[in-house]
């Protein structure tokens, strides 16, 4: 099973950017898809990305739709989360996990799970 650590997370003003990592290891990370998820105090987790096992399929919560994008590089067993145009709505503590198959693309199938990182925009 695939271990799942992220990074990048910090205070960011309404507007900025931040680029958070997803490092994996300890298992076949070419092999499974990785979606990105965050859940803000006192609110339900949400899906917020994912990306295919070779990083040719992406997709996008509607909330994040064209100022989030994400990507992998399965040399370096990492996956990227490039977020612009910050909302204070998008604080909270981010998430990657990994999924073999099934319905990833909808936030389902998840079973490998990092700490999170988190991320506070002021505005």
């Amino acid at each position: 099973q695939v271990q799942l650590v992220e990074s990048g997370g910090g205070l960011v003003q309404a507007g900025g950017s931040l680029r958070l990592s997803c490092a994996a290891s300890g298992g076949a990370f070419s092999n499974v898809h990785i979606g990105w998820f965050r859940q803000a105090p006192g609110a339900e987790r949400e899906w917020v990305a994912a990306v295919n096992w070779i990083g040719d399929d992406k997709y996008y919560a509607d909330s994040v739709k064209g100022r989030f994008t994400i990507s992998r590089d399965n040399v370096k067993h990492t996956v990227y989360l490039q977020m612009h145009s910050l909302k204070p709505e998008d604080t909270a503590v981010y998430r990657c996990a990994a999924a073999l198959g099934g319905a990833f693309h909808r936030g389902l199938g998840y079973d490998s799970w990092g700490p999170g990182t988190q991320v506070t925009v002021s505005s």
